[in-house]
């Protein structure tokens, strides 16, 4: 008697790594298909993603120059932190309006220039402080750096104003203790705006900084100190800040005026 369990077992084939060529063929041609269905899946992703994000061309844009209105309210100080402010107010000079011709450099070149300190009166300032130092500041000269104008240092606590014509050379009219830095022509004194032909308009910070220290020598400051290392060594001293910043404009590019805010007042190139 034949048993059916028995009957139906019968041996695995054994392997092979060709198969059935017919099974081969289709699985390759399967393979082919997916793969090609795969690729026009990503072109089209593609495709769309570079549609999505063509722009239309944009015209070349000339570069920024100091007339543009960004530069012209842009603040320095605004990079610092913030401290309060206090009242500052000027007979000579105004917030916003044109450096006058007496404040603007004749030493740099402009004709009517007189460089004459501007008048300054402050008040409000916080009950701590125990110094001041005053700095003038053009942001956007046609360097890398912007230029230092003036820089006041050690003016008493009990100091709370400077009378027009206080930054002369070898000034007399400063408070007992206080002196100036060598400005970026290298002279101890006020040196007044006087922009390149063709730089456009610039504003002047003229800043009233109230200090915790009472002489700046105990920050490391000389007086051969440039501003530019004086206002590196108020970074974490200032207590409190007041700002009156007027604006003055340079000649047209194509004016052979002599060349201000560089010290030899050289004539531009052409």
């Amino acid at each position: 008697m034949i048993s059916h369990k028995h009957a139906d077992r019968r041996p695995a084939a054994p392997s092979t790594d060709t198969g059935n060529p017919g099974d081969g063929v289709r699985a390759h041609r399967r393979g082919q298909f997916r793969l090609a269905v795969a690729l026009g899946v990503s072109a089209a992703v593609v495709a769309g993603c570079a549609a999505g994000s063509r722009q239309p061309a944009r015209p070349a844009q000339t570069p920024a120059t100091p007339t543009t209105d960004a530069q012209v309210i842009w603040n320095p100080y605004d990079r610092l932190p913030k401290v309060p402010s206090f009242r500052l107010t000027s007979t000579d000079v105004r917030d916003g309006e044109p450096m006058p011709r007496a404040q603007r450099s004749g030493v740099l070149g402009n004709r009517d220039g007189q460089d004459l300190s501007p008048h300054l009166s402050w008040s409000r300032f916080p009950t701590g402080t125990q110094s001041f130092v005053v700095t003038m500041y053009n942001p956007t000269a046609p360097t890398a750096s912007g230029f230092w104008h003036w820089a006041v240092v050690n003016i008493p606590a009990s100091t709370t104003h400077l009378p027009t014509g206080a930054g002369a050379e070898k000034s007399t009219r400063l408070p007992q203790g206080a002196y100036q830095l060598p400005n970026e022509a290298r002279r101890a004194r006020y040196l007044g705006p006087s922009p390149p032909a063709g730089s456009g308009r610039h504003r002047y910070y003229i800043v009233v900084h109230a200090l915790d220290v009472t002489s700046v020598e105990s920050l490391g400051v000389s007086r051969d100190s440039t501003p530019g290392f004086l206002g590196y060594n108020l970074f974490r001293h200032t207590l409190a800040r007041a700002v009156i910043a007027p604006w003055a404009q340079g000649p047209p590019a194509q004016s052979n005026t002599p060349s201000p805010d560089a010290p030899n007042g050289t004539r531009p190139s052409r």
